[in-house]
């Protein structure tokens, strides 16, 4: 029998500072959220994630970059998908006390996919 979990794929857009604090984590963690930032948004299309990173990261950071990493299912089911646009515009909204435990069921690394400046 296999020990292998079924897992969800979700995507995080994020500026150059976030990204090197995921790369000194070893790219297997996000990092804790700042006092400001009580909620974690991962979302779960790629496009979206592109639109984010190249015109809001860019802007604002100067880069923008599209990660993509794998979280377990069962686990992610505590979230309900929250719209927040259009119908593409999917998120799920972690708790910032609940991120140490979302970092434990990320499976694998989490890797940088596109990159803006």
């Amino acid at each position: 029998m296999s020990s292998r979990h079924v897992t969800t794929t979700l995507w995080r857009p994020t500026g150059p500072k976030e990204l090197e604090l995921v790369r000194e984590l070893n790219w297997r963690a996000w990092p804790p959220r700042l006092p400001e930032q009580p909620i974690f948004y991962p979302v779960l299309d790629e496009d979206y994630a592109i639109r984010i990173a190249r015109d809001w990261n860019v802007k604002h950071d100067g880069a923008g970059f599209v990660t993509r990493f794998e979280v377990e299912s069962e686990f992610l089911s505590r979230y309900p998908v929250q719209q927040a646009g259009g119908r593409t515009i999917l998120e799920l909204w972690v708790p910032a006390e609940e991120l140490d435990d979302f970092n434990a069921h990320i499976v694998g690394e989490i890797e940088v996919v596109h990159e803006f400046r």
